[in-house]
């Protein structure tokens, strides 16, 4: 590997952070047991803070803070409210309504929204927030993971459970802070970052935005928040991500599979399904990635990972020595058994274009006998308005199975527009082979009956499909599926 040519980098800040804004100060968070609200609780009582909560479906997390000497209610009442709490913080599901938010709101508390505060945090620390339609997570993680393997210590927010790190959030004694930065509901304007990451720009959220446009524009709003010293690393194959950069003055570098770009990946083969890479920095060898996780679109996480952890002080063959060794965030095409001979993979993937990239990695790596793919579409609106896309996502599937729509923020009119069943015959009519099954129990009966060795088993989406394959795991296992029935959680 050349090594004649050394990749300026921006040095890892070592002086104290000095005291945060938030020491002594009495925080609530309303709903503290998700990744990313147990994260802040974490940083915050780290930083002096006085934190308490609530959590009404207890688990590992929520104890964990308990054991950290957090006080949390099981109930949303507001019973841990009073006067004296200086900030009530929420999650988005958290409505207006929320008995414990109207009790904060009578007692006339300071209050914000997670990604407020996320903000309000990053701005003490070095802020490296990884936004795009996909492969937010994935990337997130590899960053964490590499820095903190890289002795860096980050804190860090993921939008998933990483399993070698231990959960979906942390806080570290290091001053970056690395982030997932979503564009739902324009949360991520609220972020303030110093590397910021864009992996790509695509149709989605349009229960928020208007249109493409729209999106387009919100991204520029985030880019721009980037200070002039700071850095935006971005997809630089991507006509959408170019138009929402144009102008911007600070520094901007580009990640693709192109010569052109900054930061270029040059796969070497696939070795075991998983691709191994030379990594150029304008034009030069600094590192090669030996990836354990599959698919060409992980080697361009990969690949905005070694650049994000550069412009965190890290040498790019060390980011990349640490990438290399990345084994997923969980339900990001994670193996979770095997039915009979096959191989049962769970993905949280929701839009054509994820589909599609999880299929052909899925492909790659395992080389099925026959691929079975049990798709969970994620929202009516989202289907109604990318339906076409949808209708040719799964081509690399053998045989694609849909059961009911998971309802999550639908009109009564996206309800009656679109329909699995309607999804079914046009995949159909493009010359695909699906199948409509409406609830879970019918589609576990019909894996478990046709379902050979060889084979792969895909369950893919945002809702509660996991349940299936992990249900025809269990059944591998001799247990009895505890419920096969339901298939939306409201």
């Amino acid at each position: 590997m050349s090594t004649a040519i050394e990749v300026q980098v921006v040095p890892q800040r070592t002086e104290s952070r000095g005291v945060s804004r938030f020491f002594g100060k009495r925080v609530h968070f309303i709903g503290i047991g998700g990744c990313g609200m147990s994260g802040l609780a974490r940083i915050l009582a780290d930083a002096g803070a006085l934190v308490t909560g609530s959590e009404p479906k207890p688990s590992a997390t929520s104890m964990s803070l308990v054991k950290r000497g957090c006080n949390v209610s099981r109930d949303q009442e507001g019973r841990l409210l009073s006067k004296e709490i200086d900030l009530v913080v929420r999650t988005a599901a958290i409505k207006d309504d929320n008995p414990e938010f109207t009790h904060a709101c009578n007692l006339d508390l300071p209050h914000m929204k997670y990604a407020q505060l996320l903000g309000q945090v990053m701005q003490e620390r070095l802020g490296v927030a990884v936004a795009g339609t996909h492969g937010k997570s994935t990337t997130t993680g590899m960053i964490a993971y590499a820095l903190t393997q890289c002795g860096q210590d980050p804190s860090w927010v993921v939008g998933g459970i990483v399993p070698q790190l231990g959960g979906g959030s942390a806080s570290g004694t290091g001053t970056a802070f690395v982030v997932e930065a979503c564009e739902f509901d324009r949360s991520f304007h609220n972020l303030h970052p110093t590397v910021a990451l864009i992996n790509n720009i695509e149709t989605d959220h349009l229960d928020c935005y208007k249109d493409l446009n729209d999106i387009i524009a919100s991204f520029r709003h985030f880019a721009a928040m980037v200070p002039a010293t700071g850095t935006v690393i971005c997809n630089g194959q991507d006509a959408n991500v170019a138009q929402a950069l144009a102008g911007l003055s600070c520094n901007i570098q580009t990640v693709g599979f192109s010569a052109a770009c900054t930061w270029c990946a040059v796969s070497t083969g696939i070795p075991n399904g998983c691709h191994t890479a030379n990594v150029l920095h304008d034009g030069v060898l600094v590192a090669q990635l030996q990836l354990t996780v599959p698919g060409i679109h992980n080697l361009f996480n990969a690949t905005m990972a070694v650049a994000a952890c550069v412009a965190c002080g890290v040498s790019p063959a060390e980011a990349a020595r640490e990438i290399s060794g990345f084994t997923g965030v969980d339900r990001r095409m994670t193996q979770i058994g095997q039915y009979h001979g096959a191989v049962v993979i769970d993905d949280y993937g929701h839009h054509p274009t994820e589909i599609r990239a999880t299929l052909a990695a899925l492909r790659e790596r395992y080389n099925p006998v026959k691929l079975y793919c049990v798709f969970q579409p994620h929202q009516h609106s989202r289907t109604r308005l990318l339906f076409d896309e949808f209708t040719h996502a799964f081509n690399q599937a053998d045989t694609t199975i849909i059961p009911d729509i998971y309802q999550c923020r639908d009109s009564e009119e996206d309800r009656r527009a679109v329909t699995s069943g309607k999804l079914v015959e046009q995949i159909r009519a493009n010359g695909q082979n699906a199948l409509y099954m409406p609830d879970f129990s019918s589609v576990l009966k019909h894996l478990m009956a046709n379902v050979t060795p060889g084979d792969l088993v895909l369950t893919i989406g945002a809702g509660n499909v996991y349940e299936i394959g992990r249900d025809l795991v269990d059944a591998n296992n001799g247990f009895q599926p505890l419920d096969a029935t339901k298939n939306d959680i409201l």
